[in-house]
């Protein structure tokens, strides 16, 4: 399997169990490993048979910027299942921190990995 792979992607949402984190949106940034194929794109050598990076990274700091979650879990399970549905990917590693929540901690965060489930006709 082939990997895409956008690391220190910053997108806006409001997270957070406490109302104060909540007063406002905060800054999460996003390690996104995308599983995929490469063979047609490498030998086509056109954008339209990949998944376009510019186009997820775009995609993603949008869709983020209109929901709300409280738990990075939540986060990273909606990011998942976009990249998965969205771009039909293989599969998808979603690392999410939340800098800065805790003065005595570098990183917080979650990572998941998740598998598009392909269903065949029998």
């Amino acid at each position: 399997m082939d990997t895409i792979f956008l690391h220190g992607l910053k997108a806006k949402t409001l997270i957070g169990v406490y109302e104060w984190e909540r007063q406002q949106p905060q800054i999460l940034l996003l390690d996104l490993d995308i599983g995929t194929d490469f063979l047609q794109a490498a030998q086509s050598d056109d954008v339209a048979d990949t998944i376009h990076y510019a186009q997820v990274a775009e995609e993603i700091i949008s869709a983020l910027a209109e929901q709300s979650f409280l738990l990075l879990e939540a986060l990273a399970e909606y990011v998942a299942q976009f990249i998965l549905t969205r771009y039909q990917a293989l599969s998808v590693k979603v690392k999410v921190v939340k800098p800065g929540i805790l003065a005595s901690v570098a990183q917080v965060g979650v990572m998941i990995e998740r598998q598009r489930v392909v269903l065949e006709n029998n």
